[in-house]
């Protein structure tokens, strides 16, 4: 199967769930700064997230830019990444308008591992699908970004309930190290 109907079915999704993300940014009911004031956690959330959807969407557009080919493992896969990104916005939300509570934080670090597992998964499915030989499996070579990103995310849920402010310097130190899209792709592609 071509891999066209899956990039822009998933391109669809990444933009619903950013849709979904800045809808929840209420306008605050007032025309000072004591009004923005109390949406900062709502809007700090958003913009982690927002930033966390965009390392996902330009991840997964280098990633498919280096498939030939897809198969039904590989929707599901995908399909499974996408619903993991759709919760995105609700665990976005909660921690928020609940002002980076510990409960929420630690949800919010579930929702940030889930799909760094289903991204993995999805790899994993590709590189069946492609042939251990292919330019993404000597891209991703040992991924050890990919490897240790979940472990950081366990360790930021556990610490949420110590001090849910570490467990966000977690999940933005997690972010950073994915800013910049996975240059393995570009250099594998390029190579061949």
């Amino acid at each position: 199967m071509q891999k066209e109907r899956l990039t822009a079915f998933s391109d669809g999704v990444f933009a619903i769930i950013i849709t979904i993300m800045v809808l929840e940014l209420k306008v605050p009911h007032g025309a000072d700064w004591a009004a923005l004031e109390k949406l900062w956690p709502v809007f700090l959330s958003y913009v982690l997230s927002f930033i966390y959807v965009a390392i996902y969407w330009n991840n997964h557009h280098h990633l498919m830019h280096a498939v030939r080919h897809v198969n039904g493992s590989v929707l599901w896969a995908n399909t499974h990444l996408l619903f993991w990104l759709s919760l995105v916005p609700f665990a976005t939300g909660w921690m928020g308008e609940n002002q980076f509570a510990t409960m929420p934080v630690a949800i919010y670090g579930v929702t940030l591992l889930m799909p760094g597992i289903a991204y993995y998964t999805l790899q994993l499915v590709l590189i069946r699908a492609q042939g251990p030989g292919s330019p993404l499996a000597r891209a991703l070579g040992r991924d050890i970004k990919g490897k240790v990103s979940p472990l950081l995310y366990v360790a930021a849920i556990g610490l949420a309930f110590v001090h849910p402010w570490i467990a966000c310097a977690i999940y933005i130190l997690v972010a950073i190290l994915w800013f910049i899209p996975d240059r393995r792709i570009e250099r594998g592609i390029s190579a061949e």
